[in-house]
């Protein structure tokens, strides 16, 4: 079997320039660059680039209620979306100087749920966007009681409005299939836990005790 791997070096990739044009919270840079083409030679593109750091993005799952804890929030850029700017979507958080993933996870799901997450899995790491950003979305998942998820959470003076949601997994596949979770981290995680659910509910239910000792 032959796996693809790309074809041009990497290292002949240069930066001629780079200019801000803007620096807030985020950043917006124009590059200059010059790479190697399938067809021979160079060629000299510009670019500019939405530079807003690297991110986690948590699939939160109670393996005993086979379901999963999800935020709904306010997004301004889903004003035109075709379900309207509040969205379902995963725990997630920026990763900031030296920090560990498994740290920004366990931060983001304590601040936006109230939970305690019990194991931090790597599932993938994917470009949100390359075309015009940098951001590179670390996709992981971890095992929490959701009897104890809070009902509202963030920081209105940041922004944050929060609702807290814990649904059956069967319920959220169905919602994939109707095309209501439209954002990226949301469907690849969920398109993955339907292709490994069985596997990860038994790895969740060795790790995670049952809040009720009965079941």
């Amino acid at each position: 079997m032959t796996f693809w791997q790309p074809q041009l070096p990497t290292q002949e990739v240069s930066l001629e320039q780079e200019e801000t044009l803007y620096q807030g919270f985020f950043r917006l840079s124009r590059l200059h660059l010059k790479h190697p083409t399938f067809q021979g030679g160079y060629l000299s593109v510009t670019r500019e680039i939405f530079q807003r750091g690297h991110a986690v993005a948590v699939l939160l799952i109670d393996p005993w209620r086979e379901a999963l804890v999800l935020i709904e929030q306010f997004r301004a850029g889903a004003l035109e979306a075709p379900g309207g700017p509040w969205l379902l979507e995963l725990v997630a958080g920026m990763i900031e100087e030296d920090e560990a993933l498994d740290q920004v996870a366990s931060r983001e799901t304590l601040e936006e749920t109230g939970l305690q997450i019990d194991a931090v899995e790597p599932i993938l790491g994917y470009l949100s966007s390359p075309g015009g950003s940098d951001e590179w979305i670390h996709l992981v998942y971890g095992f929490v009681d959701s009897t104890q998820a809070g009902e509202i959470s963030g920081l209105i003076a940041e922004g944050e409005d929060i609702r807290v949601l814990t649904l059956p997994m069967l319920e959220v596949f169905q919602l994939l299939d109707q095309g209501v979770l439209n954002n990226g981290a949301i469907i690849i995680a969920v398109q993955w836990l339907r292709l490994h659910q069985e596997r990860i509910l038994a790895q969740g239910r060795t790790r995670l005790a049952p809040s009720n000792p009965e079941r």
